[in-house]
């Protein structure tokens, strides 16, 4: 099992997520994964980039090769003996997740995998414009009196509250997901 820590790029306050996977997860479920954890909906093209390995939706070109990470697992690319990879997702608004190993630990009998067992904030919602976009919101929202404050609730609704990371939703998610 790998001890992650998936924490969103260039994010203030930091917005992270501890996870625990089997090493035999797919890539492409890892992908699954990052959007349950962060409150994303899978709406835009994702890539995982390992050194000079790129997988995602498979990709062919001169200058680009992106290979299928439905074919791959955590364990083929050697994660228990590299740092992490970095996971890219939404190329117009660029939101990247830096995923590090912090350590390699035993299967625990009778728990589900993957499992998040730590985080801090709610992820950033999808199309909100991006990181500069993402911390403007935050501030206008602390104004909800202003003209700007009301638009970016009601857009984001009443369930949105960015400081919280609800572990229970998540976990919920993601026994779902395994199903």
């Amino acid at each position: 099992v790998f001890a992650l820590r998936l924490e969103v790029t260039g994010t203030t306050p930091r917005i992270w997520r501890r996870l625990l996977v089997r090493e035999t997860m797919w890539l492409s479920r890892l992908h699954d994964t990052i959007q349950i954890l962060f409150d994303w909906f899978d709406y835009q093209t994702h890539v995982f980039s390992l050194d000079d390995l790129r997988f995602g939706n498979p990709l062919k070109r001169e200058d680009l090769v992106i290979e299928d990470d439905r074919d791959v697992t955590l364990s083929d690319l050697d994660l228990g003996q590299r740092h992490g990879l970095v996971y890219h997702y939404d190329f117009g608004e660029s939101w990247q997740v830096d995923i590090l190993v912090e350590k390699t630990l035993p299967m625990e009998k009778g728990l589900r995998y993957p499992t998040c067992i730590a985080g801090e904030r709610m992820g950033p919602p999808e199309d909100c414009g991006g990181l500069e976009a993402f911390h403007d919101m935050l501030a206008c929202i602390k104004e909800p009196e202003t003209d700007l404050g009301r638009e970016w609730i009601e857009w984001l609704g009443p369930d949105y509250h960015p400081e919280v990371c609800d572990l229970v939703k998540i976990n919920q998610a993601l026994r779902k997901l395994g199903k």
